[in-house]
Parts: structure tokens; C-alpha cells; sequence
């Protein structure tokens, strides 16, 4: 599709989504050849009419240059002839710049500024009574940190994907057999009812995360989703990155994530929902930079080093914009965790596992009784960006409202 019609389609998301009369254009869709019946079907999984609109216009995007002609010819048959000039409108007409405004820093006293009373911790009281301080801050500020008092806490679903299809041109995984099992064991003691499922192809896990996600979450404080697989770069609007299924058809990350969002898996509204994934963002390879440190990096151990990289070709032209964001719901509660930044490379080893998984399991185990996870991730981040002849380095997207803290066995 030309960039001019992805803008209009775009531009004229948030209309489309409050206005667009679905049920009447699934057939045109298919007999026009826009999608296949499975297309329209997972569109249709959606949840409301307002959610199915907003995933239509959203793949209308990848479907060529004719998509978006076909798409205007279709709402005039079906009645929706305004809308069709709407977006016209948008593809000849596109705003003005607007006026760019100059911003000035404002100075601000913090010396003065006082923390709220409720969440004055006195770190001597909880250390002399034998409390960690991290958890002495959770017990003074319950309204700042997720409640976790079920037992199991949570479904942790663990998806491994080692083999993969001859036409796929994807390599077999060695060694996430090794990540899997550390990171069962390690949600097990964290608390965590885990499901492991291997091998899947990209249907079958649509198939297993929606199925996660339509289960009544009311008896559990929190959700875990776990990824071991082949990954690329696709394009976005939220999360970046796609996983492959052992068919090598890939599954955009932000697909995945938005299966367990409050309108979608009303009964983990308000809970937190983690996503950790090991994949690769895209094919480059990171040699890191020379910086002056007192603790060499670590070398590449002597086994076979491997990636989660595979072959993706970016279309030309689509590119993401701040205002195609900004119409979307913000996706609270919700944390995903990369093995590597988006379009590098994440590396594994046949005999040890990955980096991110090995490093991310050893930080569980020695922290996971005193801190909260965003500051186990950054020790995740620093210990694996230290590692190999090649540079890695694991990040995260963070929507959580609040702290969130394990709760061990």
C-alpha cells in the first residue's frame, strides 16, 4: 500500500473505529481477495464491533496497493459511501504542519518537594525487625505495588518452539529445551500454575494464547507469558517484533500482547500481565563499543553460539508516526521483556540455553525475594550486555501502574 493511503487510513483510524459497520463487509472482503476466510476469522475474534474495526484497518495496511481502492469501493456498497470520502479527504487533503512550539526546561525546587507521607519508609525499622527494604516499601504502600495472595498466583504459559518446518528455512533451536526447563522450574517455585507447549505452528499458537486469555483469570492476581522461539522484525504501531511458528509464518508480538488487554480478557483487568520474550528482533549484530571499565566483558563461551534471527524484509515506506499511536488505547498493566533490542540479534548457546533466559533465571533466583522486576530486569540487562564477541542487550516495555514483587515458596 502507498504510503499516502496508509497515512489517510491512519488519519482517519479513530472515525473508522467509532463508526464503521463491520458485519457487512466480511464477504466483500473475501470475494475481493483483501484476506482469506481465516484472516476474516481471526479479525472477527477480535471482541466488539469497535475492536474488530480498529484490527481490520490496522491489516488493511499490509495488503497491497489495491487494498486501499478495493476497501473504498467496498464501504460505498455496503452503504458507508461517508466514510469513503473521509478517507479520500485524508489521502488529498493532509493537515497543515502544525506550528512548532518552542519549549523552555522549568525549573523546579526539589529540594523542597516532600515524598507523600503514606510512602515515608524508614529503612533502619524494617532492617532491624529483619525485613528487606524493598519489602518494607510494599507493605507501607499497598495502593503502589500489585497485590499477589493467591496460590497459584497465576497460569504461566510457556511456549517453545525447537523444530521447525523444511520449508520454513528455519534452523532447529538448539538448547531452548535447556531454557525452557529452567524457566519452568523457576515459575513453579515463584508460585505460577505452568502449561509448556512445544512446537507449534503459527496457528496453533493464536490457538493457545487465546485460549490463555479466554480462561476466567478471577481466582489469580497475575498472568505470565513466555516465547522461545525465532523472531523478526515487523512493522508496529505498539510493541515491536513478530514470532515465528514452526511453519514460519510469523505472529506481530503487539497481536499477541493485545489478546490479554482489559477488552479483550475483561478478568485480568487491573492485573498485571508479563510477556518475556526470547526471539530475535531482526538480523543485526551488535560489536558493542569500547568504554573504559574496571570489569572486562565477559567472552563468548567455547560452545556453539547461535542466533534467533531469520530473514525479514521491512516494506518500503512503513514506518510508524507518533499521532498513528496516540489514537490507540493505552495497554496498561502489561510489561514485555526482549531478549535484545529491536532489530539486533539475540544469541543461544546449544548447551547452556540463551543469554537472556540463563541470565534472567539466575537474577529470579538470587532477587526475586527482595526486589521488584523492573530493577531485576535492569540487572538482567547489565549482566547480558557484558556478555560474547557480540553485544546484546535485553529491554523492556513497561505499562505496569504499580510495583510488582514475586512472591516465593
Amino acid at each position: 500500500m502507498e504510503e499516502a493511503a496508509r497515512r489517510a487510513l491512519r488519519r482517519g483510524r479513530a472515525r473508522l473505529v467509532a463508526a464503521l459497520k463491520v458485519a457487512p463487509l466480511w464477504e466483500a472482503l473475501e470475494e475481493r481477495g483483501l484476506f482469506t476466510r481465516n484472516m476474516i476469522e481471526e479479525m472477527q475474534s477480535a471482541g466488539s464491533r469497535g475492536e474488530q474495526a480498529r484490527q481490520l484497518v490496522i491489516d488493511l495496511e499490509t495488503r497491497g496497493k489495491q487494498a486501499f481502492p478495493i476497501f473504498l469501493s467496498i464501504l460505498r456498497d455496503t452503504g458507508q459511501g461517508d466514510l469513503a470520502d473521509m478517507l479520500i479527504e485524508e489521502r488529498e487533503f493532509p493537515p497543515a504542519p502544525r506550528e512548532v512550539v518552542e519549549l523552555r526546561p522549568v525549573e523546579l525546587d526539589v529540594h523542597r518537594e516532600k515524598p507523600p507521607k503514606r510512602c515515608q519508609v524508614n529503612s533502619s525499622v524494617g532492617m532491624a525487625a529483619g525485613i528487606p527494604l524493598a519489602v518494607a516499601v510494599s507493605l507501607m504502600c499497598a495502593c503502589q505495588v500489585y497485590e499477589l495472595k493467591a496460590d497459584p498466583c497465576g497460569h504461566c504459559l510457556i511456549l517453545n518452539n525447537v523444530n521447525f518446518s523444511g520449508d520454513s528455512d528455519l534452523s532447529t533451536r538448539e538448547g531452548s529445551d535447556v531454557d525452557c526447563e529452567k524457566l519452568e522450574k523457576r515459575f513453579k517455585a515463584l508460585r505460577f500454575d505452568v502449561l509448556i507447549r512445544r512446537d507449534l505452528t503459527a496457528q496453533e499458537m493464536v490457538s493457545e494464547l487465546q485460549k490463555l486469555a479466554r480462561r476466567d483469570h478471577g481466582a489469580s492476581d497475575c498472568c505470565v507469558v513466555v516465547i522461545l522461539s525465532h523472531g523478526c522484525q515487523t512493522s508496529h504501531i505498539q510493541f515491536p517484533g513478530g514470532i515465528y511458528g514452526t511453519d514460519g509464518k510469523p505472529i506481530p508480538i503487539e497481536k499477541i500482547v493485545n489478546y490479554f488487554t482489559g477488552s479483550h480478557c475483561p478478568s485480568l483487568r487491573g492485573k498485571p500481565k508479563l510477556f518475556f520474550i526470547q526471539a530475535c528482533g531482526g538480523e543485526q549484530r551488535d560489536r558493542g563499543f569500547v568504554v573504559d571499565c574496571d570489569s572486562p566483558a565477559d567472552d563468548a563461551p567455547g560452545g556453539s553460539l547461535e542466533s534467533d534471527a531469520t530473514p525479514f524484509q521491512t516494506p518500503s515506506g512503513n514506518m510508524d508516526e507518533p499521532d498513528a499511536v496516540a489514537i490507540l488505547p493505552t495497554p496498561s498493566d502489561i510489561l514485555v521483556s526482549y531478549s535484545t533490542f529491536p532489530g539486533f540479534v539475540s544469541w543461544r548457546e546449544a548447551s547452556s540455553g540463551s543469554w537472556y533466559v540463563e541470565t534472567l533465571d539466575s537474577v529470579l533466583e538470587q532477587y526475586a525475594h527482595s526486589e521488584d522486576l523492573l530493577n531485576m530486569l535492569l540487572r538482567v540487562a547489565n549482566a547480558v550486555s557484558a556478555k560474547g564477541r557480540y553485544k546484546q542487550i535485553p529491554g523492556c516495555f513497561n505499562f505496569l501502574r504499580k510495583k510488582f514483587f514475586f512472591t516465593c515458596k
